[in-house]
C-alpha cells in the first residue's frame, strides 16, 4: 500500500450538508434560487433536491445539488444541476 492510499483511507470525511444548509448559505449569493415563488414553478420542494459530495475532478470539494422540475401541467422537463461552493458560498452551473 502506497503512502497516498494509506491517506486516502485515513482522510476525515467532509462533512454532509443538507439541502437547507445550502439554502443558509447561499442566501447572499442566490438570493431567489430557492425562493418560494422560485420552487413553485418549477414544481419543486427543497426534498427534491439531492445533495452529492464531488469527490475528485474540476470541482473537487464542492457539492452537486440536483432535482428534477416540471412546467405547469407536471410534465417532466428535465433536471436543475448546480455546483455549490462551499468556500464562497455560491452556487454555478454544472457544466
Amino acid at each position: 500500500m502506497t503512502i497516498h492510499e494509506l491517506m486516502q483511507l485515513t482522510a476525515p470525511m467532509p462533512k454532509k450538508l443538507t439541502i437547507q444548509e445550502i439554502k443558509e448559505r447561499t442566501k447572499d449569493t442566490a438570493p431567489y434560487f430557492f425562493s418560494p415563488d422560485t420552487l413553485r414553478f418549477f414544481g419543486q420542494t427543497l426534498r427534491s433536491f439531492s445533495v452529492s459530495h464531488i469527490p475528485e475532478g474540476r470541482h473537487k470539494g464542492k457539492y452537486l445539488i440536483s432535482a428534477p422540475f416540471y412546467d405547469f401541467r407536471g410534465v417532466y422537463m428535465g433536471r436543475t444541476e448546480r455546483v455549490f461552493d462551499p468556500v464562497k458560498n455560491t452556487l454555478n452551473p454544472a457544466k
